[in-house]
C-alpha cells in the first residue's frame, strides 16, 4: 500500500512538472516548474529502490538522504514565496524570505550537516533506518536529524497558514478558496510531521500518509491556482472582445 502511494504521488507530481515544460521553454511562470521538479525529485529519493541506486552512486553513505533534505528545503522555500505572492500575504512573504526566514534556514541547515557528520552513515538505507538501528548513539542522532529536517518546512507552512485560512473564509472565487483549503491542509500535515516521534511503531504507516497527503495537497492546490488564473485571463479577454464589439 505504501509503495502504491509513493509511486502514485511520484507519477502525479512528475506529470504536473512535465505539463509546465512549455512554460519553462517560453520562460514564463518558471517558478512553478522548479517547485514541481524539486518535489518530484524529493519523492523519487524517498522511495527505496531509486534511493539505493542513487545513494550507491554517491558512495553508499546516505548522502542521498542529506541531499533529499536540502531538495525539500528548496522546494518549500520557493513554494512559500509563490503562495505568499499569489495570495498577497506580505507578512508570510517576509517571514519566509526576510531576515528571520534566512536565519532559521541557515541554522537548521548547519544543524543538519553537523548531525549528519556525527552519525555513522555507512550503508545505504532509505529513511536512514539502517543507520537508526546501529546503536543507541546513532538512534538519538537520527531522531534529532529527522526533526531538524522537518523543522524548516514546518516553519514555512506555519508562516503561511493564517493567510490560507483567511483566503478560505474570504469572497475569493471558489477555485482559489478550494486551493487555499488544500494548501492549508498540506501545511497542517507538514506541521503534524513534527510529532512523528510520538507515533507508535505499529502505526508507522501514518507518517507516510501524512507526508504524501501534504505533497498531494500542495500539487493540487498549485494546479487550482493555475486553473483559476487561466479562467480569469479568459474572462478578461472575452470581456475585452465584447467591449470592442460594442464600439
Amino acid at each position: 500500500m505504501i509503495e502504491i502511494l509513493q509511486w502514485s504521488t511520484l507519477i502525479v507530481c512528475g506529470a504536473a512538472a512535465l505539463s509546465r515544460v512549455p512554460n519553462l521553454v517560453r520562460k514564463t511562470n518558471r517558478s512553478l516548474f522548479y517547485i514541481l521538479a524539486l518535489m518530484t525529485l524529493a519523492i523519487l529519493l524517498s522511495i527505496q529502490g531509486p534511493y539505493l541506486v542513487i545513494d550507491g552512486l554517491l558512495g553508499g553513505t546516505n548522502l542521498a538522504n542529506l541531499l533529499l533534505r536540502f531538495i525539500i528545503f528548496g522546494a518549500i522555500y520557493f513554494l512559500g514565496i509563490r503562495i505568499a505572492n499569489g495570495f498577497g500575504d506580505q507578512r508570510g512573504l517576509q517571514l519566509v524570505r526576510g531576515h528571520a526566514g534566512s536565519a532559521i534556514l541557515a541554522l537548521i541547515s548547519v544543524t543538519l550537516l553537523v548531525l549528519f557528520a556525527f552519525m555513522d552513515t555507512q550503508g545505504s538505507s532509505a529513511g536512514m533506518m539502517g543507520v537508526y538501528d546501529k546503536d543507541d548513539r546513532n538512534r538519538v542522532l537520527v531522531e534529532y536529524y529527522g526533526a531538524a529536517g522537518r523543522a524548516y518546512p514546518a516553519y514555512v507552512c506555519l508562516a503561511l497558514l493564517p493567510a490560507m485560512i483567511r483566503a478560505v473564509r474570504s469572497t475569493l472565487p471558489a477555485l482559489l478558496r478550494i486551493s487555499a483549503l488544500l494548501l492549508a491542509v498540506g501545511g497542517i500535515a507538514v506541521n503534524l510531521s513534527m510529532f512523528f516521534q510520538l507515533i507508535p511503531p505499529a502505526l508507522g504507516f501514518l507518517t507516510f500518509i501524512i507526508n504524501y497527503t501534504a505533497i498531494l495537497c500542495f500539487v493540487f492546490g498549485l494546479a487550482l491556482i493555475w486553473v483559476a488564473k487561466l479562467r480569469a485571463g479568459r474572462k478578461t479577454r472575452d470581456g475585452t472582445v465584447r467591449a470592442a464589439a460594442r464600439r
